[in-house]
């Protein structure tokens, strides 16, 4: 849900100010319902990452947004975020990752379909869930995310989190 990990940070650090990017109005509008609670502290932006204020800030995050960043836009959009951060600042980032190379992508992306499937789920939906992740999302394998947010210019890039085919990194600007 819009906002549910800007509401559990805002919660968790009542200190922190944050900043929120999206290029949906509705997802936007969704994130300052749930975060409402916080929004003396919270200032979100409609757009993309070059709608975002300069900075420098002390962190940021993408959450299971990076899979819908066209491939050819993922470094620029890595760089962009990296020139907003303070020097050693922190950047969180997970999303979809799994292996690009056949048959393992084809495997993957059905175990990913099958994991959210309920019981007795319609075959039809299933394929057509299939065919969308394969031709609609920007996924790269977890060695080519590090090396492209290595290219980015951030260092100790590291895996924290694996879960199925969602993998989570830490990288500092």
């Amino acid at each position: 849900m819009a906002g549910s990990s800007l509401n559990a940070l805002a919660e968790s650090h009542s200190d922190w100010l944050f900043d929120g990017v999206d290029p949906s109005a509705d997802m936007l509008k969704l994130a300052e319902q749930t975060a409402s609670a916080h929004s003396a502290r919270i200032r979100l932006h409609h757009g993309y990452i070059e709608s975002a204020p300069e900075g420098p800030f002390d962190a940021a995050t993408s959450l299971l947004t990076f899979h819908f960043i066209p491939s050819d836009q993922r470094l620029q959009t890595l760089k962009h975020v990296r020139q907003r951060l303070r020097p050693g600042a922190p950047f969180v980032v997970a999303h979809i990752s799994f292996p690009q190379a056949e048959p393992d992508r084809s495997l993957w992306i059905a175990r990913h379909v099958a994991f959210g499937a309920s019981e007795g789920s319609d075959p039809t939906q299933m394929a057509q869930s299939r065919h969308a992740i394969a031709t609609k999302l920007a996924i790269l394998a977890p060695d080519e995310e590090e090396a492209m947010m290595r290219e980015a210019g951030y260092s100790n890039v590291s895996l924290f989190y694996a879960g199925l085919s969602f993998k989570g990194w830490v990288a500092y600007a």
